[in-house]
């Protein structure tokens, strides 16, 4: 792992140093300061809700409970997993038979069939199941068994990544299958056919997985894995400093802390993930076309860079990283302050009083909310408020609990993340689509452009790399013109491990990270240090 881009900064950097007196989360019992050779306990700072890939845990794969058809490699090829190979591909393009591993049985026993294939995807896509990433799976149009071992989709389009959707991990339907998939215990107590099974889980502490002695892929070194739900980023670096963790997720500023600490690694991993102000429509000042570009002109995406993530980023002008090969070359914007105010004022955004501008009664000001604990969020708020108040904006940062926030994201601007890998589809969809306007946290702001949703729908459909190619940086173009979120930084993320084991590596992440991805994506093939 390269640190090129991280400040030292462990003389600046003052820890929460009551915290290392909180318990072990993964001790079970063993005397302070023991390391058991065989576990890992890492410090992360959120839990899931369900673990029920019906409702959409693991979908973009790398869940240590489930297996998906297919799985992705360290360089995020697409290999083999509950299937024998990759996808036969007919019909040109509509019909992919996948063919199951056999012998494989789920971690109670029972065996996997292509029925409980069948009974995973069709649960998704039932509109009665909560799950937001449905219409990522909006291509099929059929899935059915072929005898035990074969299972068909037919889509209703040729979908050019369809391949990649399955990774999604599958259920066993003699457990799941009797249970309404919202509310079921199968959320909180899953069965599945991957390396580990959940051991137990303290709803806002820990969740223990332990080594699945059944796994069709053998047994892992790593026999136990507790992930310590640490919501603020100083305590989890000060436990992992106390030895009560093996690693955790850190900011980076934190992060720079160990870089020169003996028995640990940074690891830094190249992510899809942004932040980004959501600014939603509905609103009288985020609404206004003008307040949104100029918002976008007057934001400094390189001093958040280098001052909030440390170099540990990169600015973003779009949803897709700079170094994507979907990346539409000349959508850079530069930081240009005297544009935004010229802007507002042509606009009749004049300055108050109190030198906020005023157009017809309406002050120029908004709300903008963060989650509490997050510290690179709340610092990106605080820069995104500095930057608008130079141009006569008024942004009123608060932190809130999710709770509080998930009400209010239609009306009150949001410090969001997102970012998903595999192909522009799967993030741009859910992120932009008009259809999905106020679906929980698909397209947040209510944004509404009919360009735009036009190259969704050329990009999910067609099959030509060429034509897809077109719509998305027509699509990226459009969102210069009609920004319905202000895009801030591309953020790569850093971990820190005790360096006690080989076969660590790290993957391209998505924004969700520190269950899935991170260091541990692999974790069922490590190897202890000899």
């Amino acid at each position: 792992m390269t640190t090129r881009r991280i400040r030292s900064a462990a003389a600046a950097v003052a820890l929460a140093a009551g915290a290392a007196a909180c318990s072990a989360p993964g001790s079970g019992g063993e005397p302070d300061g023991a390391k058991a050779a065989e576990s890992v306990v890492i410090g992360v700072g959120t839990e899931p809700d369900t673990l029920s890939p019906l409702l959409g845990y693991g979908k973009d794969g790398n869940s240590k409970i489930f297996d998906g058809l297919l799985a992705r490699d360290a360089d995020m090829s697409l290999k083999p997993a509950l299937a024998t190979a990759l996808p036969e591909v007919a019909d040109d393009g509509r019909t992919y038979t996948y063919t199951l591993r056999e012998g494989v049985t789920f971690s109670d026993g029972e065996p996997l069939t292509a029925e409980d294939v069948v009974f995973t995807y069709r649960t998704v896509l039932d509109p009665k199941t909560n799950n937001t990433a449905r219409s990522e799976l909006d291509a099929i149009r059929e899935v059915r068994a072929d005898g035990d071992d074969k299972v068909v989709f037919s889509l209703k389009y040729p979908y050019a990544p369809f391949a990649s959707r399955t990774v999604l991990p599958i259920v066993p339907e003699h457990k799941a299958g009797g249970q309404d998939p919202n509310t079921g215990s199968f959320n909180t107590r899953p069965v599945g056919t991957g390396p580990y099974v959940l051991a137990g889980w303290s709803k806002g502490e820990k969740l223990t997985f332990k080594a699945n002695p059944h796994y069709w892929g053998g047994t892992p070194k790593v026999k136990s894995l507790t992930m310590a739900v640490i919501a603020d980023d100083n305590v989890r670096a000060t436990r992992l400093r106390s030895g009560d963790l093996d690693g955790a997720v850190l900011p980076p500023n934190l992060a720079a802390t160990f870089d020169k600490d003996r028995g640990k690694r940074l690891h830094e991993a190249r992510s899809y993930d942004f932040r980004a102000v959501t600014l939603p429509t509905a609103g009288k000042v985020t609404g206004d076309p003008d307040i949104r570009r100029a918002l976008d002109a007057a934001v400094d995406r390189q001093a958040m860079v280098d001052k909030i993530l440390d170099g540990a980023g990169t600015p973003a002008y779009g949803p897709l990283p700079a170094d994507d090969p979907w990346y539409a070359e000349g959508i850079e914007r530069p930081h240009d302050l005297k544009g935004a105010t010229d802007r507002l004022d042509r606009a009749g955004w004049k300055a108050g009083a109190d030198g906020v501008r005023v157009k017809d009664g309406t002050r120029a000001a908004f709300t903008l909310f963060y989650p509490s604990g997050d510290k690179v969020r709340q610092d990106h708020a605080l820069a995104y408020a500095s930057d608008a108040k130079k141009a006569g904006i008024e942004v009123k940062v608060e932190g809130a609990t999710w709770e509080v926030i998930e009400p209010r994201m239609g009306k009150d601007a949001v410090l969001a993340g997102f970012g998903s890998v595999g192909d522009p589809d799967f993030g741009l969809y859910t992120l932009l689509h008009s259809s999905l306007a106020g679906d929980g946290f698909n397209n947040m702001p209510g944004y509404r452009n009919p360009a735009v949703d036009r190259a969704l729908d050329t990009g999910r459909r067609a099959h030509d790399d060429g034509e897809r190619r077109t719509a998305y940086t027509a699509l990226q173009k459009a969102l210069v013109e009609d920004p319905g979120y202000t895009f801030l930084t591309h953020i790569d993320h850093l971990y820190v491990l005790d360096d006690r084991w080989d076969g660590l590596t790290t993957q391209l992440e998505p924004h969700e990270h520190g269950f899935a991805s991170g260091p541990w994506w692999n974790i069922e093939d490590w190897q202890p240090k000899k």
